[in-house]
């Protein structure tokens, strides 16, 4: 089942690696206590993925924190190492959490996956963006497989 708006978070395992190491994350104490805007893409380096819902999210940092939002974080269904150096080529660090969810536990936990074997990508996340607050969901725009049409930042910032 998918999550909805005004439902809570779920908890989930998640990672996320910088200089100082290894983080593992519970993604509902994550949320608690902050306001989280949260695209979740398909792949790293992927086409769209890094030529276009990438870059929407990175254009609106300031634009984000201005109305209030406390983290941005990026979410895909690929290791913490890969998460960080695709950070890390699009410029992320300080801007953008990297967030990984290697094993799928949170996009499975949101009923939030998108199935890619077709494509040799095994399960992965749905295209998603996502306004947390306080470990409530209150907006959720999720594009059809294959599409990018709702999940960028100027829907998102619509919905503060």
């Amino acid at each position: 089942m998918t999550i909805t708006v005004g439902a809570k978070v779920p908890s989930a395992t998640i990672w996320n690696k910088d200089a100082e190491g290894m983080n593992k994350i519970d993604f509902a104490e994550f949320c608690s206590g902050k306001t989280i805007a949260l695209f979740a893409v398909p792949g790293a380096f992927t086409p769209t993925c890094q030529d276009n819902h990438f870059p929407s999210f990175k254009k609106y940092v300031q634009s984000f924190k201005d109305k209030g939002v406390d983290i941005i974080a990026c979410l895909s269904v690929n290791d913490a190492f890969v998460m960080r150096a695709w950070g890390q080529k699009l410029d992320a660090e300080g801007d953008i959490l990297m967030l990984a969810d290697g094993n799928g536990d949170l996009a499975k936990a949101l009923g939030l996956t998108l199935d890619g074997t077709g494509f040799g990508l095994g399960l992965r996340s749905a295209r998603f963006s996502m306004l947390i607050k306080d470990g409530t969901v209150t907006a959720l725009n999720v594009d059809d497989a294959g599409s990018y049409e709702v999940s960028d930042a100027d829907t998102l910032l619509k919905a503060l």
